[in-house]
């Protein structure tokens, strides 16, 4: 299955990046902050059913308008972990954050 290696993200949610078996590996990870005025929290994650949940950060303050690149060691090939990321607002605003995995 082909992985999609850009996205949007809008809401407070979580969303799978890459999902176990994709044969996928993923080295780096920006974020781009693309709210005008507000921060927003991000949980980045990879979980496996009966094994548990792993961070790679949880609730990053990513300040209006900003980017992060961060480098990550993910293989989706046989680990059986599926990659997350989960969007919290600051305040009453819809959080908004522009997602590049390569």
């Amino acid at each position: 299955m082909a992985v999609t290696l850009h996205h949007n993200i809008t809401g407070e949610n979580t969303t799978k990046l890459v999902s176990a078996g994709d044969n996928t590996k993923i080295s780096s990870i920006s974020l781009a902050n693309v709210h005008g005025s507000l921060p927003c929290s991000i949980d980045l994650f990879i979980e496996k059913e009966g094994v548990g949940t792993y961070y790679f950060f949880k609730q990053l303050s990513l300040p209006a308008d900003m980017s992060l690149n961060h480098s990550i060691s993910f293989d989706s090939t046989s680990s059986g972990f599926n990659l997350f990321i989960k969007l919290t607002k600051s305040a009453s605003e819809t959080p908004a954050v522009d997602v590049i995995l390569s």
